[in-house]
């Protein structure tokens, strides 16, 4: 058996999709998990869409997720000769032939009724003239000669098993453009064949594109790849992934503070399996195991609350020094010793850009952000004034450390027979802001006393 072969081939007209990114996961991980190679190809033919700018996205964000590839970047544009030579090819070979129909002729056809466009007017325009017109200067595309004596088109894929395609309702179909740059299925032939890909591993958008190019392949005399096609990845809604579900590309998700080994994970388990009950798979049993005898037909669901519980197991696994060092510009975000914290949040937080809402009250100096649901729950509650005015005597004597602070307050609520909820309860509201926070009196000893007394009389001010 030849060594496998795969390639990942975006268009560099915008951000690298989750759609796109879980193709790429899945050619580089059956690449690594078969000993092959794994290309990345740009398809830059689209000269209005595609810039450098996105490129450059496309590859900071193939490097983040820690997608390493073998061969390329090569890009469809610096391969013009190589297609040129192919479509000669096809032209000796009487398989493909000039049209000069025009757009608005074309357009003209599918309004009334044809629905490509085209009914082959061009197929048979004798050989002088067709060269005649075209040394005359006048604009032409060069189409397949489709075979219409020939078979079905059929073939074996990988994921949706045997597939056949009629003869007969396949047009023929322009290889290149006016301007000299080929189409996409003309130019994702060539290159496959001259990269010596042996599976071509992409979403099931372009199944319908697949007997066109194995058409090709054979007209070319060339070796035809093993495909296998992605289901789609569908939103909660059971529609399309698009930007109304959410984040919808893979820097949105790094900039959320996603880590790009969960992104990895996730990503990969949307239409594949290890064995139907693990969820956390390592990059390295990733690129063991992955096969593709295990990716299903059904569409993938992406469900972003899956998504943070997987991340916020990433994060746990990683540690404390870890935790600081990769999340450190959403500690710096809440202020320079943020950082401090992360002991008591790491078990909270299930992405980086949590950080700033779990610890956002150390950021707030004197003053008090009270959530009304917290104000009108536990301010306004009988009682409130009476705790919270205990506890300041504490907070404004005690030694300024974790278990000075919550001894004395046990004891004084102890003392004063108050219910401990009744208690910590309105003092957590009064530093915190709200009812949910992280360990109350760890929190505390992280910011200034003076600070945390202002607000505590703030809060007096309000409770009854």
């Amino acid at each position: 058996m030849s060594k496998v072969r795969v390639r990942f081939a975006p268009s560099p007209t915008g951000m690298l999709h989750i759609g796109g990114a879980r193709t790429a996961i899945d050619n580089w991980a059956f690449a690594r998990a078969q000993g092959g190679d794994f290309i990345l190809r740009i398809e830059d033919t689209d000269p209005e869409r595609s810039t450098e700018e996105n490129t450059q996205i496309i590859l900071r964000a193939m490097k983040w997720l820690g997608l390493d590839w073998d061969e390329g970047p090569f890009f469809q544009m610096q391969r013009l000769e190589k297609y040129e030579k192919a479509l000669n090819y096809l032209i000796d070979k009487g398989a493909a032939y000039p049209c000069f129909c025009t757009k608005e002729e074309i357009q003209a056809k599918r309004e009334a009724g044809n629905k490509s466009g085209y009914d082959r007017t061009c197929r048979d325009i004798p050989i002088d003239e067709a060269k005649a017109r075209i040394e005359s200067g006048e604009s032409h595309v060069w189409r397949l000669k489709v075979p219409l004596e020939h078979d079905n088109i059929e073939f074996d894929d990988a994921v949706y098993g045997h597939m056949s395609f009629p003869i007969d309702v396949m047009d023929d179909l322009v290889l290149v453009r006016p301007d000299g740059v080929p189409t996409y299925n003309f130019a994702v032939v060539v290159d496959d064949s001259d990269m010596e890909i042996t599976h071509v591993v992409r979403g099931d958008d372009h199944l319908s594109n697949t007997p066109r190019q194995i058409l090709i392949y054979e007209l070319l005399d060339r070796d035809i790849p093993t495909f296998a096609h992605l289901s789609m990845i569908l939103g909660p809604d059971g529609k399309k992934l698009s930007k109304r579900h959410g984040s919808t590309s893979v820097e949105e998700y790094r900039d959320r503070g996603y880590l790009p080994e969960a992104l990895v994970n996730y990503l990969a388990l949307l239409g594949w399996s290890l064995d139907d009950k693990t969820t956390i798979i390592p990059k390295d049993v990733l690129c063991k195991e992955f096969s593709l005898d295990r990716i299903t037909k059904k569409d993938a669901i992406f469900d972003e609350t899956k998504l943070n519980w997987m991340n916020g197991v990433y994060i746990r696994e990683m540690g404390i020094d870890e935790f600081v060092k990769r999340a450190k510009p959403w500690f710096d975000s809440v202020s320079p010793d943020a950082w401090k914290a992360a002991p008591l949040i790491i078990e909270r937080v299930e992405k980086f850009e949590d950080i700033p809402e779990k610890l956002g009250f150390l950021s707030w100096g004197p003053e008090l952000h009270l959530d009304e649901k917290s104000t009108n729950k536990v301010l306004k509650k009988e009682g409130a004034k009476e705790a919270l005015a205990a506890a300041r005597e504490v907070i404004a004597n005690k030694d300024w450390d974790i278990d000075s602070l919550q001894n004395a307050c046990q004891t004084l609520c102890e003392k004063l027979a108050i219910k401990p909820r009744k208690f910590f309860q309105p003092l957590r509201v009064a530093v915190c802001g709200n009812m949910v926070s992280p360990p109350l009196f760890e929190s505390i000893v992280l910011m200034k006393r003076e600070d945390v007394l202002a607000r505590i009389d703030y809060a007096i001010d309000l409770a009854l």
